[in-house]
């Protein structure tokens, strides 16, 4: 995950002090046109969708019923659309550390639950790369205890570790689906590493993030770096377009997708192109290998491909998997270009041996998946011939 080196300038006091003015008067330069389904905008006030600033639409990703973390929720428009798409049965959480936009998205919340007649939203002050720290918590203790000398930050140093791990603002493996919008690029550079490491803890095993921001197709300059008014207008913070997908890599998720690449740049700087993307990533590819005799055959188009795990797929051969890729390749992303081969009779956990991942294509003999004793003989099914049988109203 390298990346130029970070400017000499305060970025947080740079962004906050942009978005609180953004959050009393909309600022069109801090957003890019972006379509929303226009039924799912009526329940939103019109104050947030003029403040709401982004460059995608990840709420698109989302399915009922599911808990969802929006990381640099704002105005909250975002979290209102998503609380519709997962519907009462689902849950909504939003993260921000500017007052302003939170002050604006919680006084707008029950108007949004009045119009939808249920409310699954909750707005918390957080940083986006320390989601285990309650800002308002933290808010509280100072104003009863504030620091005056070196014994009073070992205290405070104690109550953030305190606070951390018995009250964490967002719990580990607790969120099906993280989303952002534009968001990632404002963080620190040096904070990133922890930024993806967070987005990695908070996912539940299976989750997935969706992940909407802006991006580069070259390194940012240092001297662009270094310029307040670029960083806080989602510049000179943005990833390197390679290097945003080899940070999910590099925190350890799988099936990371483009699902959307703008064509056109959002803007150009001293000819560096910064566009929209939104990138989807998996989380769970974590836990031993175990050989029970799956097996899946790559459909193409491509001759080969390889997987985040190592395993080659060559079109058209049956390659063996262990048990935990079968089932991760019995979902989406991938399970429109397989076809899935499971065990005839399944090896008991405690007799399958460990599978090699990560060691090239290993072809499945038919016979380890159907079993050695399988050895059934059969007719073809019978056939009735009718117009609406076969092509063109044929036969075989």
């Amino acid at each position: 995950m390298s990346e130029a080196a970070s400017p000499i300038l305060d970025v947080e006091t740079a962004v906050r002090s942009r978005y609180a003015g953004a959050a009393k008067a909309p600022e069109a330069s801090l957003c890019c046109p972006t379509a929303y389904d226009p039924t799912l905008l009526k329940a939103i006030p019109q104050e947030v969708l003029d403040r709401d600033y982004g460059c995608g639409n990840p709420s698109e990703h989302l399915r009922p019923g599911e808990t969802v973390l929006d990381l640099g929720s704002g105005s909250g428009k975002i979290c209102f659309i998503a609380s519709q798409v997962v519907g009462p049965a689902g849950r909504v959480i939003g993260v921000d550390m500017n007052d302003d936009m939170l002050a604006l998205s919680r006084r707008s919340t029950p108007e949004v639950a009045r119009r939808l007649g249920y409310n699954n939203v909750t707005f918390k002050k957080g940083r986006i790369q320390d989601l285990a720290l309650d800002l308002e918590a933290l808010d509280r203790y100072l104003r009863a205890d504030p620091v005056r000398s070196a014994d009073d930050t070992t205290r405070l140093e104690a109550e953030v570790a305190r606070l951390r791990e018995e009250q964490p603002l967002i719990p580990s493996d607790s969120v099906d689906v993280i989303i952002s919008n534009c968001v990632l690029n404002l963080v620190r550079t040096e904070h990133k590493h922890q930024l993806f490491a967070e987005i990695f803890r908070v996912l539940r095993r299976g989750g997935r993030a969706v992940i909407s921001d802006i991006v580069s197709d070259e390194d940012v300059p240092e001297h662009l770096q270094r310029d307040p008014d670029l960083w806080s207008g989602c510049i000179s913070g943005t990833f390197r377009e390679d290097l945003f997908l080899e940070a999910f890599e590099e925190t350890g998720f799988y099936g990371i997708t483009v699902a959307e690449r703008n064509e056109e740049p959002w803007r150009t700087v001293e000819g560096i192109e910064f566009r929209s993307v939104t990138v989807i990533a998996y989380k769970g590819k974590e836990g031993p290998c175990i050989d029970q005799k799956h097996a899946v055959v790559y459909r193409g188009p491509f001759r080969e491909v390889t997987d985040d795990d190592g395993h080659v797929l060559r079109r058209g051969v049956r390659t063996a998997v262990c048990e935990k890729t079968f089932r991760i390749f019995s979902r989406e992303p991938y399970r429109s270009h397989l076809e899935l081969i499971p065990p005839r009779v399944l090896v008991p956990l405690d007799q399958a041996r460990p599978f090699p991942c990560g060691a090239g294509t290993i072809r499945r003999d038919p016979r380890e998946t159907k079993g050695d004793d399988y050895r059934p003989t059969t007719q073809a099914a019978p056939v009735t011939c009718s117009p609406t049988n076969g092509k063109n109203g044929g036969c075989c």
